[in-house]
């Protein structure tokens, strides 16, 4: 009995090792196949990823539209099918003076879109930030009466969106009209003409550009009490037969503490989505720097003096940020593809690094990091697994 132990053991010892290294060369061999098959789907560009999800953007400086740079155009075109302009239509930029318009830079923008077939955003009608002060004064430096701004407002909505209805296909009509508490925020709008200054804005948009898409865009919408406010906002016009088409989610979010969490911009998106709405995501950008003030959003008056000890990757970002951006980003886009059947676009608030506001606020002068591509316009290790996730 014992001798046959010894001699059966090396066999059992040879068949076992023979089905282990045949279980092993099969993972190995599934393994490669699996990344084979991975890299042959990858797709090749944003557009092409998301293509049956949502519309996928950048917003768009003077530099580029101008046909400055011509790396940036590249990308633009390669990458997205959907442009916003990021300063170019607002208030300040289109019509500095009562009988000024400056429309060269938007005119091409818009062509730029139209050359592409890309779906074209405008932004922004209606303002409290980037509006000069003689929309809501007399000559002497007064503020005007309620009919006079309400007849600014509308004749600016004419000539602007007007000028470009059929080629703009949505409008950010109304874009950070509440305080993070939810409540309606005092701007000059508010004081002079009351709520009503909302409805208005709508209704002129509507007129002068009866085919575009029309939407309420705002910073923290993920907050509890601003997400209701911004829900009141859209009911109540929405009571009075004023049809809002979508709601746009600013995502100036960051990787501290992944601040606002999973959860919260989920339970955002779907509490818009029941609204009857279209959800967007807008202004993407994700922010590794330190934060001078625990701020959130994106508040433009929110500015600190320069300080280095919030500046402290100005020679490129460590392995271990670049992960948690990676890590941020990918968890970011499973959610945004979970909801495809509720958001209708995302758009990031730039190209590359080298373009995000970011850079100067809220402290000028800084290095940041924030975008899928690089100051070099290399797409950065974000971008690819952004791009395996939706391979996925």
């Amino acid at each position: 009995m014992k001798l046959y132990k010894v001699l059966i053991a090396p066999s059992l010892l040879a068949a076992c090792l023979a089905t282990s290294c045949a279980d092993s060369n099969q993972v190995i061999t599934e393994d490669r196949e699996t990344a084979v098959q991975t890299a042959e789907t990858t797709p090749t560009s944003l557009k092409e990823a998301f293509k049956d999800d949502f519309y996928i953007g950048a917003a768009l400086n003077h530099r580029q539209v101008s046909n400055n740079d011509a790396q940036a155009i590249s990308l633009i075109q390669e990458q997205f099918n959907t442009i916003s302009p990021e300063n170019l239509l607002k208030w300040e930029s289109v019509h500095p003076k009562p009988d000024t318009y400056n429309f060269e830079p938007a005119d091409n923008f818009v062509a730029l879109g139209e050359q592409h077939d890309m779906f074209v955003v405008g932004h922004t009608l209606v303002w409290h930030n980037q509006t000069p002060d003689w929309v809501f004064e007399d000559e002497q430096g007064n503020p005007v009466s309620k009919e006079v701004l309400l007849k600014r407002m509308e004749d600016h909505i004419n000539a602007v969106a007007g000028r470009y209805s059929g080629k703009i296909d949505g409008w950010d009509v109304v874009n950070e009209a509440l305080n993070d508490d939810g409540t309606l925020r005092k701007s000059k709008w508010h004081e002079i003409i009351g709520e009503e200054y909302l409805e208005k804005a709508y209704e002129f948009a509507r007129k002068a550009a009866p085919n575009a898409e029309l939407y309420y865009n705002d910073y923290n919408m993920w907050k509890p009490a601003k997400r209701d406010g911004a829900i009141l906002l859209v009911r109540n016009l929405q009571a009075k037969g004023i049809k809002v088409d979508g709601i746009g989610m600013q995502g100036h979010w960051g990787v501290q503490d992944n601040s606002p969490t999973l959860e919260q911009i989920e339970e955002a998106i779907v509490a818009y989505s029941e609204l009857g709405v279209k959800v967007m995501i807008t202004e993407l950008d994700i922010d590794v720097l330190p934060n001078p003030s625990n701020r959130q959003g994106a508040d433009i008056d929110a500015t600190f003096e320069f300080d280095e000890k919030y500046n402290v990757y100005t020679t490129g970002l460590p392995d271990s940020v670049e992960q948690q951006l990676t890590k941020r980003y990918t968890d970011i886009f499973n959610l945004f593809r979970k909801h495809n059947d509720k958001i209708s676009r995302v758009t990031f608030w730039g190209v590359t690094d080298n373009d995000s506001w970011l850079n100067n606020w809220p402290i000028r002068g800084r290095t940041s990091y924030p975008m899928l591509f690089d100051r070099q316009y290399q797409p950065k290790p974000a971008y690819n697994a952004v791009l395996e996730a939706a391979a996925r």
